[in-house]
């Protein structure tokens, strides 16, 4: 039985329909009609460059766009819903406006494929996803910021291997993940140079007879730049692999801070209590209080990096040009966008209402440590001693102190200089956490005076 060519998508080439379950397989409707807004977009930029260059009239023109503008229109009044016969979302919109517009609408798609229709739909959508995690970057470091700020006389233990290393001040911590942030913002601006390229005009992958202007279209479109070559054009798909990869290093920064708030939110750290607005209970315990969003957010890391391994796997292997498999990069991409944007949000807000830090903890627990030994050391070398030979005498020293069950600041003046002559009274000055903090002034460092510079630089480069 022929196949109705006034409703069919295919040409008179197809004798039957397609089996009900690989309609159902072959359909995007049900997660490509993300793209409508921009596959109206790039319809009505395409619309009006066929009317400029004189392959349609004028006035056919805005009757397409107008008809265009009108399936906007339904679809924010909840009247356009496509269903699996429209197989996606490009042919819902052209079949939408044969319906509104008769004939004419059948004009639309002369000059151009669905192949770099939905290439220029995905970089649009992909464009303004990457403005919106920007933005949400934006607020999390302002997040950060505000608790430095807040914090910025308060210490905190250092840590390398998980073991207390040196006191460091909490805002300098902090300002760790700002500088994370302001990486990741970084890479997604390079990165949204190499999506601002417009596909449109290389037609299914060889171009087009139809003397069209690729050039209008893209600058209508708020391209920087059109694709150079056709076949390039319509299988790039670099871009959705990059955008994966950076979004990948976004969650990997939101995991070693979750990871971090778990650990101080613990019993055992106690560096954190977090509110009611962040946190739930057990159902069967009462005295709990679960940190559901750091560890949702650790959680949810493995589901943007599968979705880059995925694009990389999808493509690999792919023949150029065009091929079915790229429909797999619109979920993938859809989800990686998705939960991103989510853990910002989570993140911004829980350092904006859903923890409290605890300064006397912190100040306790910069006290009760070995972590001023290194400063041993280094006032040693400050009196002419060599380092090495500091470094062993400071070694046995902490032995010494673990085995009797004191702490380097506990020593009285004389055990210090039967250890070494050049030990005077200002070494207790010298070893205090606040001092050993404000000595390391070395650009970068942790020193309060440096981390106010710090801060004021970190405030200074984010948008106003």
């Amino acid at each position: 039985m022929a196949v109705d060519s006034s409703s069919s998508t295919w040409s008179q080439r197809f004798e039957q329909g397609l089996h009900p379950a690989i309609e159902r397989f072959n359909a995007s409707i049900g997660f490509d009609i993300t793209l409508l807004q921009q596959d109206l977009d790039g319809s009505i930029a395409h619309a009006r460059m066929l009317g400029s260059t004189g392959v349609i009239t004028a006035e056919e023109a805005e009757q397409l766009v107008g008809g265009l503008e009108q399936v906007r229109a339904e679809a924010a009044a909840g009247q356009f819903n496509p269903g699996l016969e429209d197989e996606d979302v490009h042919f819902a919109v052209e079949r939408r406006l044969i319906a509104i517009l008769g004939p004419l609408g059948k004009k639309l798609h002369t000059g151009r494929s669905r192949n770099d229709q939905v290439g220029t739909d995905l970089r649009l959508w992909l464009r303004g996803q990457i403005d919106a995690i920007d933005g949400a970057l934006v607020r999390f470091e302002r997040a950060l910021l505000a608790q430095a700020d807040a914090h910025a006389e308060v210490m905190i233990p250092g840590y390398t291997h998980l073991q207390r290393a040196q006191p460091i001040c909490l805002a300098h911590h902090l300002l760790a993940y700002v500088e994370m942030a302001e990486r990741d913002r970084a890479r997604l601006q390079d990165l949204r140079k190499r999506v601002n390229i417009c596909p449109l005009g290389a037609a299914a992958l060889a171009g087009t007879p139809v003397p069209i202007d690729r050039r209008q279209t893209a600058a209508a479109l708020g391209f920087d730049e059109v694709y150079a070559n056709s076949l390039d054009a319509v299988s790039d798909r670099d871009f959705a692999v990059e955008f994966s990869a950076a979004a990948s290093l976004v969650m990997v920064h939101l995991s070693r801070l979750s990871e971090e708030v778990i650990l101080w939110a613990s019993e055992e750290f106690r560096f954190v209590s977090l509110t009611d607005r962040c946190a739930t209970g057990s159902s069967l315990m009462p005295q709990k209080k679960n940190p559901d969003v750091p560890e949702l957010v650790r959680g949810k890391c493995g589901r943007v990096f599968g979705h880059l391994q995925g694009l990389l796997v999808m493509i690999k292997g792919l023949p150029l040009a065009y091929n079915k498999d790229f429909q797999e990069d619109k979920e993938a991409l859809f989800d990686a966008v998705a939960t991103t944007l989510a853990c910002l949000e989570a993140m911004a807000i829980l350092f904006e209402e859903g923890l409290e830090f605890r300064p006397q903890r912190l100040e306790q627990a910069v006290e009760s440590d070995f972590s001023n030994a290194t400063d041993v050391a280094d006032y040693l070398v400050g009196k002419g001693v060599p380092f090495r030979e500091a470094y062993q005498l400071v070694g046995g020293l902490v032995k010494t102190c673990l085995q009797e069950g004191i702490l380097l600041r506990e020593l009285p003046l004389e055990r210090w200089q039967e250890l070494h002559a050049a030990f005077e009274a200002d070494i207790f000055d010298a070893i205090h956490p606040r001092q050993v903090v404000a000595a390391r002034r070395s650009e970068g460092g942790t020193a309060f005076d440096q981390v106010r510079l710090q801060l004021e630089r970190a405030k200074a480069r984010l948008p106003q």
